[in-house]
C-alpha cells in the first residue's frame, strides 16, 4: 500500500508541475486562434496584393503594440495616462520611479515595528520631519517600504517613527532571502544605529526592540 501511495505522489507532483504550464499554453493558443485572423485581415487591407499567411497577423500585433508603447513613452498620451488611478502606474514618465528589485538592492534594509509585539523586515526609502502643529516640536518620520511577498516589488509605504525603525548592516539581498520563507538566511542580524544617535540611545532603543536579553 507504501508502495501505491509513493506512486501517486509522483503523480501528483507531475501534474502540479504541469498543470501550469498547460494552462499557459492553452491561453497563448487561444490568444494565437483569435488575434491572428484580425491581424491578417488587416495586413490585407493594407496591403491587398501581398499574401498574406499564418503568423503574419500576430507580427501585425507586435508592430502595433511597439508604435503604441513609443507613443505612451514619448507623446502626451503618455502623460494623460499616468493620471489614470492605479492603471497609470504602469505609464511611468521620464524621471518617475517604481520599485524594481535593482534599486530594493540599493536600499538600505531595516526592521521595524508593525505592531507593538511584532517586528517586520523592511527598506528605508527616506526620513523627514513632521509636526502636529505649525508652531509644534517636528519629530521624524521615516518612509519604510514594506514588500509583498513573494513578489517583493510589489508592497506598501509605511511611515514609522524614527525610534520605531531599526537600520541593518545586512546588504539587501540577505533580507530578500529571508523574506524568500527563510529558505536561506544569514549567520546573524547586524543592528546599527543612525547616524545622529549616539550609544546610549542606541542601547535603549534596543532594549525596546527586545534586542539585549
Amino acid at each position: 500500500m507504501s508502495f501505491f501511495k509513493h506512486q501517486l505522489g509522483n503523480l501528483l507532483l507531475g501534474f502540479v508541475f504541469w498543470l501550469p504550464i498547460g494552462i499557459i499554453i492553452l491561453i497563448a493558443n487561444q490568444i494565437y486562434d483569435s488575434l491572428d485572423p484580425i491581424g491578417q485581415d488587416a495586413v490585407s487591407w493594407l496591403l491587398p496584393d501581398r499574401g498574406v499567411g499564418s503568423g503574419t497577423g500576430i507580427v501585425f500585433w507586435v508592430l502595433v503594440m511597439f508604435v503604441t508603447g513609443l507613443a505612451l513613452k514619448s507623446t502626451a498620451i503618455g502623460a494623460f495616462a499616468t493620471s489614470i488611478p492605479i492603471i497609470g502606474t504602469f505609464f511611468l514618465r521620464k524621471g518617475q520611479e517604481t520599485m524594481t528589485l535593482d534599486r530594493l538592492m540599493h536600499l538600505t534594509p531595516c526592521v521595524f515595528l508593525y505592531s507593538p509585539t511584532c517586528l517586520s523586515y523592511g527598506w528605508i526609502l527616506s526620513e523627514q520631519p513632521a509636526r502636529a502643529t505649525k508652531e509644534g516640536s517636528p519629530i521624524s518620520m521615516v518612509n519604510v517600504y514594506y514588500p509583498n511577498v513573494p513578489t517583493l516589488m510589489t508592497g506598501q509605504v509605511f511611515a514609522a517613527r524614527k525610534e520605531a525603525v531599526m537600520k541593518l548592516g545586512n546588504r539587501s539581498r540577505e533580507v530578500v532571502d529571508i523574506l524568500l520563507y527563510g529558505l536561506k538566511r544569514p549567520e546573524y542580524l547586524a543592528f546599527v544605529p543612525w547616524d545622529d544617535e549616539d550609544p546610549q540611545e542606541f542601547q535603549k532603543r534596543a532594549d525596546h526592540f527586545g534586542l539585549l536579553r
